[in-house]
């Protein structure tokens, strides 16, 4: 299956840009070479000028807090593992924790280390790292995998409590739609959004579906249009006699 997953709102596109940023570098680090360490590098600049936004920690830890107190109305529910539930508020618990431990500005510390801001500005630049313009980058290249990946996991740490929430966030809110399964004649959908309250749309297709899903929103209509890719990847509008089957999924904490 493929997902496509459309934000309506600022804050959980911050998440989901934030989401695949984390994932990304979690990747490149592990590898060995120092051309994906470099790539490791650049996806970290990234995540410090997204988690940038001042209210996003507070946003974050307003949630794990509500989401708290909804588990806690589930305490001495028959129907309820006790178990489990306290396993989910314990994780929640720790990651609101996590998060009011973290003093400052998110990534202060690298912004701190002038090293690491000089290759964040060259890095801006074409071809801006090259030996001859940062030779110490070009030596710290050199130096052994394991050296790499420790200044690398160093630099990721703090920002360890944000991954950390926003992926329970992610995971409540995927998991708090039902799914729907549905066609779109000629390649189009509409739904109005009145008295829907969603926060992101999932859009699922077949790994084997030559169709490909563009998705706009606002407060009051949902408009998919599915396109099928030619062959040098450009899409293209569906003929008004293909039919079009599709899963969705509105979700909402």
């Amino acid at each position: 299956m493929i997902i496509y997953e459309y934000p309506f709102n600022e804050r959980i596109r911050t998440l989901l840009r934030l989401e695949d940023l984390f994932d990304k570098a979690d990747y490149f680090v592990q590898q060995a070479g120092a051309q994906e360490h470099h790539v490791a590098l650049l996806t970290l600049f990234e995540i410090l000028e997204v988690a940038g936004r001042a209210d996003l920690k507070m946003d974050l830890i307003q949630e794990l807090e509500r989401q708290r107190q909804t588990l806690l109305g589930f305490r001495n529910n028959p129907a309820i593992s006790e178990e489990a539930l306290s396993g989910a508020l314990y994780e929640l618990e720790q990651a609101s924790a996590s998060l009011l431990a973290m003093a400052g500005k998110i990534g202060q510390s690298l912004r701190d280390n002038d090293w690491l801001m000089g290759i964040k500005s060259r890095a801006s630049i074409p071809g801006g790292v090259c030996e001859f313009d940062v030779p110490s980058y070009h030596f710290w290249q050199h130096q052994s995998s394991e050296v790499r990946k420790a200044a690398l996991a160093g630099w990721l740490k703090p920002f360890t409590p944000l991954d950390h929430g926003l992926s329970i966030v992610l995971r409540l809110l995927r998991n708090s739609g039902g799914v729907e399964h549905l066609v779109a004649p000629g390649g189009a959908f509409q739904r109005t959004m009145t008295g829907i309250a969603s926060q992101m749309v999932r859009v699922i297709l077949p790994s084997q579906s030559p169709f490909v899903p563009e998705i706009s929103a606002n407060k009051y209509a949902l408009n998919i249009r599915f396109m099928r890719p030619d062959s040098e990847h450009r899409p293209r509008p569906c003929d008004s006699s293909v039919e079009v089957p599709f899963d969705i999924v509105f979700c909402a904490l």
